[in-house]
């Protein structure tokens, strides 16, 4: 008798133990990586801008989410940050003069885009808030944060507008494509005048509308050639390098002088 109310309670507790979400499987988080086929892009004094592309993947994709298209990708290739001075033109007797001026610290000088889909149709505006994602969101802190609201926002707008305009700041909708389920590519915009230095490429995972994970990775732009020289030198050694530009400079102008000079 005592065997067979053990036996039974080993039944009930498997019973219960096998309905207990704790054993049931949870289903794999999904998450993101992206690879660069470089870690590195050299430019010459013609570079005229290209595309740079960027594979990714997905991590334990949900294949009846990829196959409805309810998986999105927001991939940035954000430049180095440097602080920038905008200034305001207003005429005064006739002449065009710089009266005010804002300073903004840590800017991203470069900042490209590719997205699935138009970025309203991704997600909703606050996450794009929260994640700082799109030329949009960027947080840009003055230098002076006693400034009144009106005059930062004022400046803020002419920064981005700028920087739209130069296409250092772009969007490329329908720049990131699925090749399967897993697997994707990014095209992303460098502008003739991008910064050299230490860029990030990051890469945002969206599911139905929610942000669920984000990957990034480095990018390397310098100068080639015989601009690299002169690059290294001016950042290695400036007060030689200046000392070297101002001499070269008078002598052109004492060489200029003696050519052109009228007996």
């Amino acid at each position: 008798m005592a065997g067979r109310k053990g036996f039974a309670a080993a039944a009930l507790l498997l019973l219960v133990a096998a309905a207990s979400p704790t054993a049931a499987q949870t289903p794999p988080v999904e998450g993101i990586q992206i690879g660069l086929s470089t870690d590195a892009v050299s430019i010459t004094a013609g570079f005229s801008g290209a595309d740079l592309t960027i594979f990714g993947s997905l991590e334990n994709p949900d294949p009846l989410v990829a196959r409805q298209g309810r998986y999105d990708v927001i991939v940035v290739l954000e430049g180095p940050p440097r602080p920038v001075v905008v200034r305001r033109k207003d005429r005064v007797l006739g002449v065009w003069i710089n009266l005010e001026s804002e300073t903004f610290e840590n800017v991203p000088v470069s900042y490209s885009v590719a997205t699935t889909r138009p970025l309203q149709d991704i997600t909703e505006p606050n996450s794009y808030k929260q994640l700082s994602l799109g030329s949009a969101n960027l947080y840009m802190k003055p230098a002076d944060e006693t400034d009144s609201p009106a005059t930062i926002e004022e400046f803020t707008a002419a920064l981005r507008d700028r920087k739209k305009a130069t296409g250092l700041y772009s969007e490329n909708v329908g720049g990131v494509q699925f090749l399967s389920q897993n697997l994707f590519r990014a095209t992303v915009r460098l502008a003739p005048d991008v910064p050299v230095g230490t860029h990030k490429a990051r890469a945002f995972l969206f599911k139905s509308g929610m942000f669920i994970k984000e990957s990034s990775a480095q990018l390397e732009i310098r100068k080639s050639g015989f601009e690299q020289s002169i690059f290294r030198v001016a950042h290695d050694y400036s007060f030689l390098y200046g000392v070297f530009a101002v001499s070269l400079a008078m002598l052109t102008g004492w060489l200029g002088r003696l050519v052109f000079r009228k007996d």
